[in-house]
Parts: structure tokens; C-alpha cells; sequence
């Protein structure tokens, strides 16, 4: 009996002795040099994912999370089960003990949310990997994702202030209104438009700062405090999700000078999916556009979201700034921007080719909901031209002389030259047409879906070699 206790106590010793050296080899690893490192990931693309849907095969996608802290949302790959992506994501001023973590979706349109196929965790180290995904519940292996990581060390002084800070490559998304699909001989496609697009450095100019909802301002707070407010952000929060719905029919693209922004601002439906919608093309459609655009810049992912301030989808929505930003309490910044020629529209002819053009943009705080801070304008302005670098940005205040005169002349060039119509300045609806208000309205009930912080961001796009 002594022989048997002497061997327990002997294995009980050695498994004591065997904790301590994998908590000492915990610490040590715990204690690694903790400095910051630009990252460039190489999304290659995944095999052997499960079948999905009952016709076809899966609509896949991913969503990586860099510590919870910045996501990228991918393009959705249509009925295949062996998706390809080549997309790049750089980040700047990453923990070197940094998570990275990839879920990948099937993309169900048509419906709030998406299915679930199974997610992985990786270390930011560089170098190729090839990641088993798994589904979340059952543990089973649900396909291979390959992925590239490049390093180098952050030269950034201000990294431990200014961590994940993305860094390109700027894509765009464009999406529709899902009532557009219901209408025929459609004058202006923009009206039922909007488009997002992923700008870089945004920490670096505004830094934690944000914009938080005007507690002076009636519709504000008709949206965010009182008893009725819950459901009249259900509605708006409804209404965002209908019109930034990912789909595989989302237009895309990745904006490398001034000529692509501006590309976006033309009457036609560059930019768009070709074949989705009603109407016949304008005569304007290669010329840049006189309009005045409403936008945020968003919190959640640093996007710049924007559409037409007389978009249709607008109408009986209590602010399009909060349609915008999903009602989200505060934003990086926000306003209206419209084009314009250099000299300005009063001063502009269409006899001059856009090519000859050198092209401005003016920006403002022009935003009741958010009433952002005028100080900021020209942080504002920097954050654009490091984005946009090769084309002149004014940002002015919403009270600037030079600015009401400039939207004026801006909107009388549309009305007078371009055949645009005074109600089209405007939300309004066409006669016997189901607003988005409606629309959403009939979901606002529906709890959000997707993943975390998806809902609305922009589509990814391939590389270009």
C-alpha cells in the first residue's frame, strides 16, 4: 500500500512540477517585447466550404476583425464553394500580439441575415497560413482559408496613441434602394443611390474625437431620447439596413486618383451593376453632375457614406444623417459636399470638355443632427486631401457666404442646364411609389442581423497586379 501512495504522490509531484513550467512558459510568452507593426493581409481564398443553400451551392464571404477594434467585410463570390479573393487590407500601428479573426458567411439574399459557415483565429506574425474553419457550435472542420501577411515595423512616433489605423487600399461600395427594383422609366438612378466609401487615416486627423448627436435639435431628439424614440430609431435602423444590404450585385470598385471619385458623381450609373435597373441612359450621363450630396463619416469603420441630399429614399425619415450613420449617437463628422468647376458653376459652360476641367470639392458641417464642431473643417479638409490627393478640397462652414452662394450656383446650374427638376432637390416619392420609410417600417420590428459591425460596410475588392 505504501508502494501505491509513494506512486501517487510521485505523479502528483511531476504533474505539479509539470503546471508550473507551462505557466512559466505562459508568462514568458505573455511577456514578449510588445511593440506596433504595419500589416498588408493577402486574402487569397478558401476550399472545400460546405454546400449552403438548397439551389445552388453558397454565396460566401468573410468579415476579419483585428481585435475587435477594425473589420473588413469582403466581396461575396456567387454559387461556388472554392470562393477566390485576392483582397488587400492594410493596417498601420498593430500590436504585434495582435488577433486576427475570420468569419466566413453565406450570403442569403433577401433576408436580414446571413448564414453562419465557420470562422478561425491566427497570430498577425508573418508569413503564408492556411487556416482551418470551423463552425462555432459543432467544432467541425468546414474548409481551408489561405491568407498572406506582411510585417514591418511601425515608423509611426504616435503609434501607442493611434493604433489600427487602416491604411488602404480606399474601395467604394454602391447600393440601391430595394425599392428601385419596383419601378419602371426611371429619370435618375441616383435618386435611389448610395455609396460608402472606406477612407484611410482618419485617427491620424480627427483622433478619438467625434461628433455626438445635438441635444438642441428637435429631430434629434425625437431619435434619440424620449419614450418614442425606440421605435422611431427602429425604423431608421431598418431603413439603413435596406439600403446598405450587401448583395452580389453591389457595384465596386477602389479609388486610386481624383478621376475615380469624381467617376462617382457623373449623371450615369457609373459605378453601379450594370443591368439592374429601369430607365434610359441621360444625356449627361459622362458629365459630372451638379448635386449636393449628404454624408457622414462613420464611427464604427471610419466610412464615408453618402447619396444625393434630394434622394428618394429620404422621404419621412426624420434625419438623413441618422439614416446614414444606422442612428449611431455620434460620428467622426458630418455635413453635405457638392463639386463644383474651379471658379465655380456660375463661371462654367458645357462646352467645356470635364477633362479640362480642374475639378473641386466643397465640404461642410451643414448637419442639425450632429451639429459638428466648424473647428474641425480644416482637420476635415487635411483628412480628404490625404485621400484624394491631386484635386483641390475647400471645407467651409455652414454659415460661410461662400458656401450658400457656391451650393446655390450649384444647384441653378442643375436646374437650368441639365434638366434637372426642382423636386428632385428634394426627397419626394412618385406618385403610387412604396417608400423606404414604409418598407422599413414593416421590418423595424426585425432585430438587427449579421455579424457584429457588418451591417453596411463596404464590399472588399480584388487586387490588381
Amino acid at each position: 500500500m505504501s508502494q501505491i501512495v509513494g506512486a501517487i504522490h510521485h505523479v502528483a509531484n511531476r504533474t505539479r512540477e509539470g503546471v508550473k513550467d507551462a505557466a512559466g512558459a505562459f508568462g514568458d510568452a505573455q511577456h514578449v517585447e510588445r511593440h506596433f507593426v504595419d500589416l498588408t493581409f493577402k486574402f487569397i481564398g478558401a476550399s472545400g466550404l460546405p454546400k449552403m443553400d438548397v439551389v445552388g451551392t453558397a454565396d460566401p464571404y468573410f468579415v476579419a476583425k483585428l481585435d475587435d477594434q477594425l473589420s473588413f467585410v469582403s466581396t461575396v463570390k456567387p454559387n461556388t464553394l472554392s470562393p477566390v479573393w485576392n483582397e488587400l487590407w492594410k493596417v498601420k500601428n498593430v500590436p504585434n500580439t495582435a488577433t486576427l479573426t475570420v468569419e466566413v458567411l453565406d450570403k442569403d439574399n433577401g433576408n436580414i441575415t446571413d448564414d453562419h459557415i465557420g470562422k478561425f483565429s491566427t497570430s498577425v506574425s508573418a508569413g503564408a497560413k492556411e487556416c482551418a474553419i470551423e463552425s462555432m457550435s459543432l467544432r467541425r472542420n468546414r474548409g481551408t482559408f489561405w491568407l498572406n501577411i506582411e510585417s514591418t515595423p511601425s515608423t509611426d512616433a504616435k503609434a501607442e496613441r493611434r493604433q489600427y489605423v487602416f491604411d488602404g487600399p480606399i474601395r467604394f461600395s454602391r447600393h440601391f434602394s430595394p425599392t428601385v427594383g419596383r419601378l419602371t422609366n426611371l429619370n435618375d438612378a441616383r435618386l435611389y443611390s448610395t455609396w460608402k466609401i472606406y477612407i484611410k487615416g482618419v485617427k491620424m486627423f480627427f483622433g478619438d474625437t467625434v461628433q455626438h448627436w445635438n441635444r438642441d435639435y428637435k429631430a434629434a431628439q425625437a431619435i434619440f431620447q424620449g419614450p418614442t424614440s425606440i421605435a422611431v430609431r427602429s425604423t431608421i435602423q431598418a431603413g439603413h439596413r435596406m439600403l446598405y444590404a450587401r448583395s452580389t450585385t453591389n457595384g465596386f470598385g477602389v479609388i486610386n486618383g481624383p478621376e475615380d471619385v469624381f467617376r462617382l458623381l457623373l449623371h450615369g450609373n457609373v459605378g453601379g451593376a450594370e443591368g439592374t435597373l429601369p430607365g434610359s441612359p441621360s444625356p449627361y450621363a459622362h458629365r459630372v453632375k451638379p448635386a449636393v450630396y449628404t454624408y457622414i463619416i462613420a464611427v464604427e469603420d471610419d466610412s464615408f457614406r453618402f447619396s444625393e441630399t434630394g434622394a428618394a429614399f429620404f422621404v419621412d425619415f426624420a434625419s438623413k444623417h441618422a439614416l446614414h450613420a444606422n442612428c449611431a449617437p455620434a460620428v467622426r463628422y458630418s455635413g453635405e459636399f457638392h463639386p463644383r468647376p474651379e471658379g465655380g458653376w456660375e463661371n462654367f459652360s458645357d462646352d467645356i470638355p470635364d477633362d479640362r476641367v480642374r475639378w473641386e470639392l466643397i465640404i461642410d458641417n451643414n448637419s442639425g443632427t450632429y451639429s459638428p464642431d466648424p473647428l474641425m473643417l480644416p482637420d476635415l479638409q487635411e483628412l480628404l486631401q490625404y485621400n484624394f490627393p491631386g484635386f483641390t478640397i475647400h471645407a467651409l462652414d455652414r454659415n460661410d457666404p461662400r458656401l450658400i452662394h457656391s451650393r446655390e450656383s450649384c444647384r441653378a446650374y442643375a436646374l437650368d442646364k441639365r434638366g434637372v427638376r426642382q423636386e428632385d432637390l428634394q426627397p419626394h416619392a412618385r406618385t403610387g411609389e412604396e417608400t423606404l420609410s414604409h418598407s422599413a417600417q414593416v421590418q423595424g420590428s426585425v432585430p438587427d442581423g449579421g455579424p457584429s459591425g457588418v451591417a453596411g460596410t463596404a464590399i472588399g475588392e480584388p487586387v490588381v497586379n
